[in-house]
């Protein structure tokens, strides 16, 4: 029987989470640029229960994949615990996670949630331009920062100190 390489099936899942987290933020930015106006209930609320649908079953589980499997990964390689690059990799890590969970995952949820209640007549999409443009600039943040991330584990550059003598 074959052993599984641990270190290549998290970098693995690494990836795939990755490639999730950013198809998530990508038709997150597409729905938003179909949005059409909030005159048009039914479609624009059902874009909405789409997007936060996006969230729920790609985005949440794309993140957690990417966070376990980085955080696996470096608990059990002892070369990642002296690489600078991993440290800049799991400190813009956080800022994603962290972004994702409360500017993206939040608002997408709530969401969903409003265009069920403008279905039913009970919410009013008044002031929905600014919160818009918000949820979509917040994505894009994210994803540039998730970009970011992808370059340090692809490039892998020197970030350590370098001694003296």
């Amino acid at each position: 029987m074959r052993k599984i390489n641990t270190g290549k099936a998290l970098k693995f899942a690494h990836i795939i989470g990755s490639t999730g987290f950013c198809a998530a933020l990508l038709a997150l930015l597409v729905l938003h640029a179909s949005l059409p106006e909030p005159s048009k209930l039914e479609q624009f609320a059902m874009l909405r229960i789409t997007m936060g649908n996006v969230v729920k079953w790609l985005l949440l589980p794309s993140t957690a994949l990417v966070v376990l499997s980085g955080l696996f990964a470096m608990a059990l390689n002892d070369i990642y615990k002296s690489a600078g690059w991993v440290w800049l990799k799991l400190a813009t890590g956080v800022l994603i996670l962290e972004g994702t969970l409360v500017y993206v995952q939040a608002p997408m949820e709530r969401a969903g949630r409003e265009g069920v209640a403008a279905l039913a007549g009970e919410f009013d999409f008044i002031s929905i331009g600014a919160i818009l443009a918000a949820e979509r600039n917040s994505a894009w943040v994210i994803l540039g920062v998730a970009l970011v991330n992808i370059v340090l584990g692809v490039y892998r550059p020197r970030l350590s100190r370098r001694n003296p003598n």
